[in-house]
């Protein structure tokens, strides 16, 4: 038995904004082509449907978007055409009072679950690309970039 999940990866950071503000920077798909490395410099081609590159292999990419604002939570179906996606990746925004955090403050997690034919190197790739994107999605908020 190992000490991580083989199946599922997930990723958090403590944002200085609030919960709204962190859910609608999730949840707008083009934004999210300025921190996704998977969909880098996206753009819309659907209802709640983007594209992007991704940075690790050049290749185009598909994302569709289903967020529930009272939940504060997002699901990302992610696949190489919108005729092959898949829900494999989800935010959740937790208030910052929730857990104690100062007000005007939230979590981010970005969770991930692993496809059976997914190698061990891919899988270690897109766990420590999720924990990096967090830094850059704190650093955009915050900045307000």
């Amino acid at each position: 038995m190992t000490d991580s999940d083989i199946h599922c990866h997930s990723a958090s950071i403590a944002v200085a904004v609030s919960p709204e503000a962190a859910f609608a920077f999730m949840a707008d798909g083009v934004k999210q082509g300025n921190w996704s490395f998977g969909s880098w410099q996206r753009s819309q081609v659907g209802d709640d449907l983007f594209t992007g590159t991704s940075l690790m292999t050049g290749q185009q990419s598909f994302v569709r978007i289903t967020a529930d604002p009272q939940k504060l939570l997002i699901d990302y179906a992610v696949g190489p055409a919108p005729d092959q996606l898949s829900p494999r990746i989800m935010a959740r925004i937790i208030p910052g009072d929730v857990l104690g955090l100062e007000p005007g403050h939230c979590l981010i997690s970005l969770i991930v679950w692993r496809t059976a034919d997914m190698s061990d190197q891919r899988w270690h790739q897109l766990s420590v690309s999720h924990e990096t994107e967090m830094y850059l999605i704190r650093h955009l908020l915050e900045s307000g970039a």
